[in-house]
């Protein structure tokens, strides 16, 4: 008999299901649920306003996902809560919500529903970023299973930092690690526990459903694409990139934030490094400075903008537009770890048209991926494999090519577009174990349930000669911008910042 788990993926605008088929790895169907609230980072639920660099969102619209997508699939496809052996969830990384001890957030009770800090801080909230900076001054800790080494600076084998780290960033902070953190860590791919009554109740499903260990967001890419041995990097590519690398290895590389033994496949050390302004950027890009004009074009076409814009920006050559830019339009994670560091076009004249730049910009994220691999071959964590997933891969295969040229390696797709919900179904097929259907180890799970896509984007030798020019090019201004040759970024940011005090 057929035996299904799901995954629950847990975006920054979206929560989304998928139900697979454990025996087949068949995504038998999906749902997704927009957050009523997205991001708020502009003004709270009752319209106070919030300060620069805020990202809120409500826990609220979390719930909904549950009872929303998880009845959704059950009744679209008519299976049985009975068949449903486990339930995998991912999450945004970085993102903390403020609860009482029974877990309510804070921001549901009435006196604090004015208060910013009562409600979640969102990955891209940067209001806090003096206080990361002192933290990563102070100690000299290892940082490196998933959320507590990557998010709380635990490592396997020494544990928390000591009191005395803590005490230096904050005295209040001396006991957290008691009197807040857990010291149970979990690995993933084991069982976290099983639905309550009350989950039953939310979702639909039977009480004591295996419910698997949490996982970042990207993370649960891996497993959904079968990256489950090193040599191999895989890029998360959305709003934001995420690249992860399996080594067998715990190595220093410089400017990469997170490595965790078990932190992405059990037995593995898990390196993430990324990038925080991707998709966010061409965003930017088309909401603020395509031309009525061109936006008129693509609607008579048929065509979104982003569409239209890389159908012109396609029939480009290398080089062509005379445009070089730095992918820095919501700071630098990977590998300099600046978050006041912003985006830079250089070469623009009076004939400059926007595909010109859609296209520089697209080329500016290739780059900065190209930084993170050499930084890896560098120090001893090889790439020889690159694979691209997330919600930007297979709508975009002028990016791809690309990343194909830019990064002179072979560029393979996920087989999937819910990379993150799969990811997510596969951990719980492993929580529920091989006696109730599923599976003992994530590398079994992954390698019936992942898929890979046949089309496989390969470097064009012309293209690599040129894009090796343009990238000694962008290695110049990366280092002159990023590492202290001129710090004008910041002192305007610094400027904006404080302009009513000047």
């Amino acid at each position: 008999m057929d035996r299904y788990s799901i995954g629950v993926d847990f975006g920054t605008l979206s929560g989304r299901a998928v139900l697979v088929n454990v025996n087949t790895g068949e995504e038998v169907a999906y749902s997704v649920y927009e957050y009523p609230h997205q991001v708020m980072d502009n003004q709270l639920p009752s319209g106070k306003k919030l300060p620069h660099d805020w990202a809120l969102q409500h826990p609220q619209d979390y719930l909904d996902v549950l009872s929303n997508t998880i009845p959704s699939l059950l009744k679209k496809t008519n299976i049985s809560p009975d068949k449903v052996i486990g339930l995998g969830i991912d999450f945004t990384a970085c993102t903390v919500i403020p609860i009482k001890k029974d877990g309510t957030p804070l921001c549901f009770i009435d006196k604090y529903k004015d208060r910013p800090h009562a409600y979640v801080k969102l990955w891209k909230h940067h209001a806090a970023q003096d206080l990361a900076n002192q933290l990563n001054s102070i100690g000299k800790e290892i940082r490196s299973s998933c959320m507590a080494g990557y998010k709380a600076i635990w490592h396997k084998e020494k544990g928390y930092p000591n009191k005395e780290f803590f005490k230096a960033l904050d005295e209040g902070l001396e006991n957290v690690i008691e009197e807040k953190l857990s010291k149970d860590i979990v690995s993933i791919g084991e069982k976290a526990g099983e639905i309550t009554e009350y989950g039953a109740k939310l979702t639909g499903l039977n009480i004591g459903t295996a419910v698997a260990v949490p996982i970042i967001d990207a993370h649960a890419f891996a497993p959904a694409v079968k990256l489950y041995e090193p040599g191999k990097m895989l890029a998360i590519i959305g709003t934001s990139s995420c690249h992860i690398v399996l080594s067998k290895e715990e190595k220093k590389v410089p400017g990469i934030c997170g490595v965790v033994e078990d932190g992405v496949i059990p037995g593995y050390f898990g390196y993430e490094a990324g990038q925080p302004g991707v998709g966010d950027s061409f965003a930017w890009f088309v909401d603020n400075c395509v031309s009525a004009e061109y936006i008129e074009r693509a609607k008579e076409e048929g065509l979104d903008i982003h569409q239209y814009l890389g159908e012109k920006a396609e029939r480009l050559k290398a080089g062509e537009s005379g445009l070089l830019a730095l992918d820095w339009w919501n700071g630098n994670r990977s590998v300099l770890v600046d978050v006041d560091l912003s985006g830079l076009i250089i070469g623009m004249d009076l004939q400059t048209k926007p595909e010109e730049i859609y296209r520089a910009l697209i080329e500016s994220t290739a780059f900065g991926t190209r930084v993170i691999v050499e930084a890896f071959n560098e120090n001893g964590i090889p790439v020889e494999e690159f694979y691209a997933s997330g919600g930007i891969p297979k709508k975009n295969p002028l990016m791809m090519q690309i990343y194909a040229d830019v990064l002179n390696i072979p560029v393979r797709i996920a087989g999937t577009d819910q990379g993150g919900a799969l990811g997510s179904a596969i951990f719980g097929a492993v929580a529920a174990g091989k006696d109730k259907g599923g599976y003992d180890s994530v590398t079994e799970a992954s390698k019936i349930m992942g898929k890979v896509d046949e089309t496989i984007y390969r470097p064009i030798k012309e293209n690599v000669e040129i894009y090796n020019i343009l990238f000694e090019e962008y290695r110049k201004l990366y280092d002159y911008f990023g590492q202290g040759g001129n710090n004008i970024m910041k002192r305007l940011k610094n400027i904006k910042k404080n302009v009513d005090t000047l």
